[in-house]
Order: C-alpha cells, then sequence, then structure tokens
C-alpha cells in the first residue's frame, strides 16, 4: 500500500487518535450541546492519566480500581472548576479551566517527583492490560502496528462507540434537551424552574470523565504518562478537531479527529517526498521543516473553513452560538 495512503490511515486509527476523539468528544458535551467554555480539557485526560498510572506503579493498585480512581480524579476536578464558577459567566469558566489545566501540569512536572518523575513521567503500568490481549504475536499483520497498539486500538475504538452510543441517548433524552435549552438560552430554562447551576455542573463531570477516558488510553498507547502531552495544545486541538467535524452532534469528534490526524499525515508524506527531490533547495524546504509547514497548511485549511463554512462539515451555525450571559 503506498505511504500517502497507509501513514494516514495508519495515524487516523492510531491510540494517540483515539484519545483526542475521546476529549473532543468530552469537549462536545461541554461546549456543543451545554454551550461551556472548558479551555481546560488537558486536565482532565492527565488526571485521569496519571491517576491510574501513580496508584498502580506506587501503590501496586490493580488495574480495574485504578481506572475508577481515574474517574473519580475527573469527578474531583470537575467539582473543583465548576463549584466555583459555574454560576458565573462563560468566560469564568474558561479562563478558570485553562489556569487549572496548567497548574496540574506544574505541579507534575515540579511536585513529589517520588510519584509523578517530572519530565521523565510515569511507566510500567501495562503489563496488565497488556496481558489479558488476544493479539499476542501478531505484530506488523496491520498496517504495521504491534500486538500492544492493536490491542489498545481494539478497547479505545469499542469505548469510543459505546461512548457515542451513550451521547446519542442521552442527548434524545429530557436531560439533554435542557442541556441544549441551557445552551440556547439558560435565563428561559431557569425561568421554567429547572436548576441549570446542577445540569451545568452535571454536564462538566460527564464531559470531564469522558476526557479521562481518553488520558487512560493515550497512556496505555504511549505505556507512559508525562506532563508534556497534556500542555494546552492538547485541549485546542481536541476544539479544532470538534469544530472540523462540526458542534453537537454525536460523531463529529470521530470524524474531525480521524480527519485532522489523517491530513497531517498525508501532508507529512507530500512534504517529505517534496525535500527528497534533487531540485528542492533545502534552503526552501528540509527535513526540519516539514514539522512546522503541515501544520501552518493544517491551521490555512481551518481558517478557510471557519470563514466559508463556521458550522464545521456536518454542523449547524447555531449549534456553536453560546449564551456567554
Amino acid at each position: 500500500m503506498p505511504d500517502f495512503i497507509s501513514v494516514p490511515f495508519h495515524d487516523g486509527l492510531s491510540p494517540i487518535a483515539i484519545s483526542y476523539v475521546l476529549a473532543a468528544m468530552g469537549l462536545n458535551i461541554h461546549f456543543g450541546y451545554t454551550g461551556l467554555l472548558n479551555f481546560g480539557q488537558a486536565a482532565f485526560a492527565a488526571a485521569g492519566g496519571y491517576a491510574m498510572a501513580v496508584t498502580i506503579v506506587s501503590f501496586d493498585v490493580p488495574f480495574i480500581p485504578a481506572i475508577l480512581l481515574g474517574i473519580l480524579a475527573a469527578v474531583v476536578l470537575s467539582l473543583i472548576m465548576g463549584i466555583p464558577t459555574l454560576r458565573l459567566r462563560a468566560d469564568y469558566l474558561a479562563i478558570v479551566t485553562i489556569a487549572v489545566a496548567e497548574i496540574l501540569r506544574l505541579v507534575v512536572t515540579t511536585s513529589y517527583k517520588d510519584y509523578f518523575h517530572a519530565r521523565d513521567g510515569v511507566s510500567g503500568f501495562t503489563s496488565t492490560f497488556r496481558s489479558w490481549s488476544p493479539y499476542k504475536g501478531m505484530d506488523g499483520n496491520f498496517l504495521t502496528f504491534s500486538a500492544g497498539d492493536l490491542w489498545v486500538m481494539t478497547v479505545g475504538w469499542i469505548l469510543v462507540a459505546l461512548i457515542c452510543v451513550l451521547v446519542f441517548l442521552l442527548m434524545r433524552s429530557p436531560w439533554g434537551r435542557v442541556l441544549k435549552s441551557i445552551r440556547e438560552d439558560e435565563d428561559a430554562v431557569r425561568s421554567l424552574g429547572k436548576n441549570v447551576y446542577s445540569y451545568k455542573l452535571q454536564a462538566l463531570i460527564l464531559g470531564g470523565v469522558i476526557g479521562a477516558v481518553g488520558g487512560f488510553v493515550g497512556a496505555l498507547g504511549l505505556a507512559s504518562v508525562q506532563p508534556d502531552t497534556f500542555t494546552t495544545d492538547f485541549t485546542f486541538i481536541a476544539f479544532t478537531m470538534l469544530i472540523l467535524g462540526g458542534a453537537a452532534r454525536v460523531l463529529s469528534p470521530v470524524v474531525g479527529a480521524v480527519l485532522f490526524w489523517a491530513l497531517l499525515s498525508l501532508l507529512a508524506v507530500v512534504l517529505s517526498s517534496l525535500a527528497d527531490l534533487s531540485w528542492m533547495p533545502d534552503s526552501l524546504l528540509d527535513n526540519t521543516r516539514i514539522g512546522n509547514l503541515r501544520f501552518a497548511a493544517v491551521g490555512l485549511a481551518l481558517m478557510l473553513l471557519m470563514i466559508y463554512r463556521p458550522q464545521g462539515l456536518f454542523g449547524d451555525k447555531k449549534e456553536i452560538a453560546i449564551d456567554a450571559r
């Protein structure tokens, strides 16, 4: 299979892509359906990944209880972010979430090094999960994925499918309709006797837990948890994927994330091929510039998308308008 087909297909299905898919799905609950501006989704992914890894490595907690503790960490983080801010305007939540995400990243980088191991990160927590793999001895049989990656991908895409079904059912329930009404006009919802603050907090928790699941998948795929993975870039790339697919659509984060990674990989293959041409001067294009150029090209494509189709590929313009009161 040619590289310009196999490489984008490989990266679009990889564990890291699944991690971003789940992060974008959590943002879809926050921003797409409820109108909450969460700029700290990286914090939820970090809380899930680190809670799972540290409890396994440092405290010998079994794998399943460690996952549950990671989910609990995301719930607690949601409460810390949401309780003081959700009664205020939307921009206060945006400020708090991006600040909390950066504070959490700095804490795991500089503090409690016996547990978080600073920039080296935490590793050695995947043995139990990988021991359950049915793909042992099958390395390189599918797009050069290792047996471990195939197992993470299988579990990850099953989780994506299950969460898509859950979101589909929730958003067609009375609870989901209240969330969408809050996005449109929370004062009108409040006038009908609904506790807007409670609904917002529930949405923040649900989206945060989905983001933490993305942290689990990313950590298992990389076999380590490192603070540099959870920079602000993580959140804004997930937002880009959501907007690319279209907000408030169940499958939009999935399609947007896969297309985003596939496009980045395709550009890397094309630019690498151009850089190898004999007539291409190194001053114009070489291997050190490929990474920056492909992000610049994707950024330009997204700018054009926002100008000519701001609702994304499958969205509706009204879905990206929020009530910021």
